[in-house]
């Protein structure tokens, strides 16, 4: 018969190897599925006192009946241990979904900086390219030396202007990302809007050498802040014109489809390269071509105010190449009609 010392080296034994075991087994089931080892890993030491109990049990002079309460313990323990062992997976899920959301935010952080930097390089660089050809202008009429005084007074007004627009969308998209643009909710017809647009931006087009046309079906009603509506489709308009080629052509289109009303602005820019689509609403970004492209023409902010517009009012905007150039297509909910 094995003296008592000899089975307390048994079963401590036998409760360390199998522990050792089950660890093994957890830190191999951790590289796969965190969750089903912090489910399981409470298991482990009621497994390794139920091997030291089977191992050594007789012969720890414990009677039969103290042995069965003893075994009806152990296996009591084991819904415990997998309770245990759900709450802590709970737990674990829980901290993974705030490490997780905190990297993200971390990280969208550091992507917003990094385009407000950027943003901030480009449209210093299309400020002080106006500004410059402005004093020099001013320099020039001062001095009594230009050669077409009529011709820079009015090149100087194009420029305030044009200056005006960017410090306008700056604005607009500051509002608009910022929460504090307020909307005027009414009921507007699409058709007046497009038919105003169309008006406006008329003689930028003619200036370009570009066909600018627009229809709309009537009854178009939506509920929208008129006046930022007409915005975001004057930057859509005007952003077809300036990248299209002379003897091209800009169309605006306004349909209904279903419950939604679809503005289309299509151009023929030659198409938009599939690496430039998905920055093409990031404030300040303008395309790898743009740059070249009619330089001056603007911040690279427009499509920014148009998305942040349409978003404000529940809508979408996005954009595809077809034929020859691409399509700009902005959905509103329709307006009930009235009774």
């Amino acid at each position: 018969m094995r003296s008592e010392v000899e089975v307390v080296l048994i079963a401590a034994g036998t409760a360390t190897v199998t522990g050792l075991v089950g660890l093994g087994a957890i830190a191999w089931l951790s590289k796969r599925s965190p969750r089903a080892a912090a489910i399981t890993a409470p298991l482990v030491p009621v497994i390794a006192v139920a091997a030291a109990l089977v191992v050594s049990g007789r012969a720890m002079f414990i009677s039969p009946r103290d042995l069965t309460l003893l075994a009806w313990i152990v296996a009591a323990a084991f819904p415990l241990a997998i309770v245990f062992g759900v709450i802590a997976a709970r737990r674990l899920d829980e901290q993974t979904r705030v490490a997780a959301a905190a990297a993200a935010e971390l990280e969208a952080s550091r992507e917003v900086e990094r385009r407000r930097r950027e943003m901030a390089s480009w449209i210093s660089h299309d400020l002080r390219t106006p500004l410059a050809g402005m004093r020099a202008m001013a320099e020039a009429l001062e001095d009594g030396v230009a050669p077409d005084p009529a011709r820079y007074h009015r090149q100087i007004l194009q420029e305030v202007d044009r200056l005006s627009g960017m410090v306008d969308d700056l604005l607009a998209l500051s509002r608009l990302q910022s929460g504090e643009l307020a909307l005027a909710l009414e009921r507007v017809d699409v058709a007046d809007v497009v038919s105003d647009t169309i008006a406006t931006t008329d003689p930028l087009a003619v200036a370009h050498g570009i066909i600018l046309t627009g229809r709309a079906e009537g009854g178009l009603m939506v509920t929208v802040d008129g006046r930022e509506i007409s915005r975001a489709l004057m930057n859509l308009v005007t952003n077809a014109i300036t990248y299209t080629p002379v003897d091209g052509a800009v169309t605006v289109t306004a349909t209904r489809d279903a419950d939604e009303v679809v503005v289309r602005v299509c151009d023929t820019c030659g198409g938009i390269a599939a690496a430039d689509m998905v920055r093409l609403f990031e404030p300040g970004w303008r395309g790898s071509a743009a740059r070249t492209h009619q330089a001056g023409e603007g911040a690279g902010i427009g499509l920014a105010v148009v998305q942040s517009i349409v978003d404000a009012h529940g809508g979408r905007v996005s954009v595809r190449n077809a034929g020859d150039g691409c399509c700009f297509e902005v959905r509103l909910a329709a307006a009930p009609d009235l009774i």
